[in-house]
């Protein structure tokens, strides 16, 4: 099982993204529709099964490890996934455990998060206003998602925030929530939207490239690109007047493919090699298939071997349909 994975065009994967879940507490507008249907329970892997197969990866050359969702701390018993991975940490196969959140659920899991290993995390907050976050969320409470983020701060984990760019909606907002994250230590990354399943908006309606965002802040702040890099797609920024870190994302403006180290594992063992691309590959087959690795290795390699150059995101008029069929929510932001 040991060695590295390199796609066709000389990229080491190192980085991978699972899915423990697609459920979610919120109903985010960008990322939703607002009736999902989620998968049966039935069909998900066991967290047994997703430890084995993170494990595949550790072993093949995976450095750093992201849960994500829906939002991962729905799982029944995450936790205990969790507590399995960190053996990672503790033998140094891996670099680093993290997660991805919207924070619902911070306050209560922060401090088990923090002994588990998690160093870091990112949460998604796209507005501080609480009438903006429940219109945008559908059904989440800011003032959870606030507490969780002190809990989880408290707890000495370092947080990132991520925050969808939304033209007319929260882009007049960005300097304020830069400003309030950069004020407690905190970086923050902006997002363009991507086109990814359908939803209950219009697309072309949300998306704000990020060019013009960084433009008016421009305006007001003082942006230097610096090298900084946590192994994700953000290029940062340091602002001068906070003296904190801005990322920005761009799959859609300029898109971050040329770098990829990333792969993609869903919570019932698809493998998708690119996020923007509907070419999978089914591990749960081999996965169950022997109770020995060597067919699930196998079905790995040849599932890199097929990684594409990049995606082929596109929001415009003449493109109302998404560029995917399935929400992120299904393969993991």
């Amino acid at each position: 099982m040991t060695g590295s994975m390199i796609d066709p065009f000389g990229r080491a994967i190192s980085y991978l993204r699972v899915s423990v879940t697609d459920r979610c507490d919120f109903r985010c507008t960008y990322c939703m529709a607002e009736d999902m249907t989620f998968l049966p329970k039935k069909d998900l892997l066991t967290l047994e099964e997703l430890d084995r197969l993170c494990t595949a990866f550790v072993e093949k050359g995976v450095r750093k490890l992201r849960l994500t969702g829906g939002e991962p701390l729905v799982r029944k018993n995450v936790m205990h996934l969790i507590r399995q991975l960190a053996r990672h940490l503790d033998s140094g196969a891996l670099d680093e455990l993290t997660l991805t959140t919207n924070g619902s659920q911070l306050a209560r899991h922060a401090a088990e998060l923090a002994e588990c290993g998690v160093r870091r995390i990112n949460v998604s907050l796209d507005t501080l206003d609480p009438a903006k976050f429940r219109q945008i969320t559908r059904w989440g409470d800011l003032g959870k998602v606030l507490d969780g983020i002190e809990a989880a701060q408290a707890a000495g984990l370092k947080i990132k925030l991520n925050a969808v760019a939304l033209k007319d909606f929260n882009d007049r907002e960005i300097p304020e929530l830069m400003r309030w994250a950069h004020g407690r230590g905190m970086d923050l990354t902006v997002i363009e939207t991507m086109p990814m399943g359908e939803i209950d908006v219009d697309r072309t309606d949300q998306y704000l490239p990020l060019s013009k965002l960084r433009a008016d802040l421009e305006r007001v702040f003082t942006l230097r690109d610096i090298p900084y890099r946590t192994g994700g797609p953000a290029r940062y920024v340091e602002v001068a007047e906070t003296g904190g870190r801005l990322g920005f994302i761009t799959p859609l403006t300029h898109n971050f493919c040329e770098s990829c180290n990333r792969v993609r594992l869903t919570c019932t063992g698809t493998l998708y090699m690119c996020l923007g691309q509907e070419d999978a590959a089914d591990l749960r087959a081999p996965l169950r298939a022997s109770e020995g690795n060597e067919l699930l290795s196998a079905a790995i390699d040849e599932a890199i071997g097929r990684k594409p150059k990049g995606h082929d995101f596109v929001i415009d008029r003449r493109t109302s349909r998404p560029a995917v069929s399935r929400h992120m929510s299904v393969t993991g932001g």
